[in-house]
């Protein structure tokens, strides 16, 4: 019997694992995925919202303003990558200029500081690239912008080192009141537990409607992205969001803290609620539009395409709370944008409604304070040569593209929540993100996995279930049998090259 048990592992799961980590609790989470941050949280625009947009009075502005304000204290606490950029909104017509006010004015009702409305002569100094037809911009210097598998990685970490404990491949099937709390039926077993936190995202309207006769329906809304290549990375400084104009509501341009440059999201609404597939139609109309904003888009620049999916709720909002009908059952649903940015906010409005339930004493030894993996990447020379000097695996380059060393994956395989997937490992230290996808680095990557987790290398998968990287091989001995990947079988996709030897 657990106090709380959280189903779900994206970052608003993982943010209210962090607070309930704060106090003497019996805490669980519960995730079908191999890893965290496997679902909407892995694919969004990694955007610190300032909070301008939001209506006034509705949960999304309260929690986005407390959770922009938060962001950086955080992240200096938690380590995970985060730059406070500003954004821009763009007007491309004179008889929009009260729209933009509009923002300024609902902006300022919420609480967003420094917001003021630039010309055109200040915005194009600002930002060269900006399109000629933009004629004004709102602009919110206390936007920023986010790595979220940062976030939810370090939030779940801590959270596991304070005693939060994390079942993966943990599907949860059916959920029921019973006279203690909730009776939880996964693909691992029974949990029990007291009160029940629904973060499943997409999913949370199916939990809720297993306990609650006040139905909720949530739908899927997807976002296709393209992401460009770090050459490109510095051709808007700012995250430019657009507003509506007679091509549909927009899309934004933004450079990331790792220093690409990224385009998104369309938006639409589908039945699956696992369709991250994108489209031909969809990418090539998002160039276009986000060509409304910047000139001279260097399409030829995109590595990759990916897509998301939002929890769209009917009712416009974010429900978080116990149904009338469910008590100790508390919803976290129809989380969309700005939903990563009030993350840490929703952490702490959860955890406090826990607490009203379950009394519970804060933990003196609570460790609020967590480092990242060392990047070989960003270090300076003297630091470089300190961690080759504590382990020469420091010094063994496997991604080209993006610099991850040996050791930077020996540190996301074996820290607490390790890695044990490439997309794991991918996420935690960047190998595979680069220009060539994966198509160098992933057979060592997958090599080091199985020799550090002692699995076979057709046990190594992409992300977890059956996407296993090998086929036809049957049982094959772990990576320092001194095989090559070329030898253990066929590979799929396009991870076709034999290991080298540089």
């Amino acid at each position: 019997m657990y106090d709380v048990i959280i189903v779900g592992a994206g970052v608003s799961g993982c943010a209210v694992a962090r607070e309930l980590s704060r106090y003497h609790m019996k805490t669980a989470v519960l995730e079908r995925a191999s890893d965290v941050c496997e679902g909407t949280s892995k694919a969004n625009s990694g955007i610190v919202h300032a909070g301008y947009d939001a209506e006034p009075g509705t949960v999304k502005a309260l929690l986005n303003i407390r959770g922009s304000r938060r962001m950086e204290e955080l992240s200096e606490e938690l380590d995970f990558p985060y730059k406070k950029n500003g954004s821009l909104v763009l007007c491309f017509e004179e008889s929009d200029r009260g729209k933009l006010q509009e923002l300024l004015e609902r902006g300022k009702k919420n609480g967003v500081e420094q917001l003021r409305i630039l010309e055109r002569e200040e915005l194009a100094r600002m930002e060269p690239n900006i399109s000629e037809h933009a004629a004004a911009a709102l602009y919110a210097p206390t936007g920023g912008i986010v790595c979220p598998f940062g976030l939810t990685i370090a939030l779940a970490e801590n959270a596991f080192v304070n005693g939060v404990e994390f079942y993966l491949d943990t599907e949860v099937r059916k959920a029921e009141k019973t006279g203690a709390g909730y009776r939880l039926e996964t693909s691992r077993g029974i949990f029990e537990s007291r009160t029940v936190v629904n973060a499943a995202g997409v999913y949370a309207d199916v939990f809720h409607n297993m306990v609650s006769s006040r139905k909720i329906h949530i739908t899927p809304r997807k976002g296709e992205y393209c992401l460009f290549d770090k050459a490109a990375g510095d051709w808007v400084r700012h995250t430019v969001f657009q507003l509506p104009t007679k091509y549909g509501k927009g899309v934004l341009v933004t450079p990331t803290v790792h220093g690409n440059l990224l385009m998104g999201p369309t938006a639409e609404d589908i039945e699956d609620k696992e369709g991250v597939y994108t489209t031909g139609e969809g990418l090539a109309g998002l160039l276009e539009r986000g060509a409304l904003s910047v000139r001279d888009v260097p399409a030829g620049k995109v590595i990759t395409s990916f897509a998301g999916l939002r929890a769209h709720e009917d009712g416009g909002d974010f429900i978080i709370g116990e149904p009338e009908d469910a008590a100790g059952f508390i919803d976290v649903a129809g989380i969309e944008s700005p939903g990563l940015t009030c993350a840490p906010a929703i952490g702490e409005y959860v955890a406090d409604l826990v607490r009203k339930r379950i009394p519970a004493q804060e933990k003196a030894d609570f460790i609020a304070g967590r480092k990242g993996i060392p990047s070989m990447a960003l270090a300076d020379e003297e630091r470089r040569q300190e961690l080759i000097r504590k382990n020469p695996a420091y010094a063994n380059v496997v991604c080209r593209c993006e610099l991850v060393t040996e050791g930077e994956i020996l540190d996301a395989i074996h820290r607490p929540l390790g890695a044990t997937t490439l997309d794991g490992v991918k996420r935690r230290v960047r190998a595979g993100m680069g220009r060539c996808q994966s198509g160098f680095c992933a057979p060592k990557t997958a090599e080091i996995l199985a020799r550090e987790l002692a699995a076979d290398l057709g046990e190594i998968s992409k992300a977890g279930g059956k996407s296993l990287l090998l086929t036809g091989c049957g049982k094959f001995p772990h990576a320092n049998s001194g095989k090559t990947v070329r030898e253990a079988g066929h590979i799929d996709g396009h991870i076709r090259q034999e290991r080298g030897e540089a």
